[in-house]
């Protein structure tokens, strides 16, 4: 069984193609048009494990690879002709992380449904917006934070207006407006632009 859920762009992931039956055929990675949609979401279950892995050691052994990259459906397909047989399984919800406004909205997703916090998180003279998830270790002066804002642990906020935005652990920001940003370990923010992407350990100062 493989797991689908139809998108607006399917380029950037796995398609399965289903006959008139209703049997997966085939998978395709990162397809270059866009009028199959059906995307295979990454989630299969194989009644006997050692079919699958007969079917990655025969993929390596021809070398069948995307830009020398295995990928999983590509031993499927394998699977797949030598007989196997699979059905799709829709899923109501799918929330992709492989881009920055699509994690933000993952992030979105999770604090509508269950991951707000904004109740427990109140501080002296913080304005808080739902929904948020603020870490209890988290430490906020002088702010106004949310709506859709998760901050990890020991994060530092001063005089901060932050919307939309995923702070990971150890961030340390401090005079500035931010929206639609991501903020890796340990960075380290004084009064730049209003929006930033930027990985562990980076800092930026005006």
């Amino acid at each position: 069984m493989a797991w689908v859920k139809p998108v607006l762009d399917p380029r950037r992931f796995g398609v399965v193609e289903v006959d008139p039956q209703g049997w997966v055929t085939r998978f395709i990675e990162k397809p270059v048009e866009i009028s199959n949609n059906l995307v295979a979401v990454g989630f299969y279950y194989f009644r006997k494990a050692e079919n699958l892995l007969a079917a990655i050691e025969e993929q390596m052994s021809r070398g069948i690879t995307i830009k020398n990259e295995y990928f999983l459906i590509d031993a499927i397909n394998i699977m797949l002709a030598g007989g196997a047989r699979m059905k799709p399984n829709p899923v109501d919800v799918w929330m992709d992380a492989g881009l920055p406004e699509t994690l933000l909205e993952t992030n979105r997703y999770l604090l509508q449904h269950g991951r707000d916090n904004s109740s427990e998180a109140a501080r002296p003279g913080v304005a808080i917006i739902p929904p948020v998830f603020i870490h209890p270790n988290a430490k906020v002066e002088n702010s106004v934070i949310g709506p859709f804002v998760s901050l990890g642990e020991d994060c530092t906020l001063k005089q901060v207006i932050v919307r939309n935005s995923i702070f990971d652990e150890c961030a340390n920001v401090e005079s500035i407006v931010l929206e639609n940003s991501l903020l890796g370990k340990d960075v380290q923010i004084h009064g730049q632009p209003n929006r930033l992407n930027l990985g562990d350990q980076s800092w930026a100062m005006s």
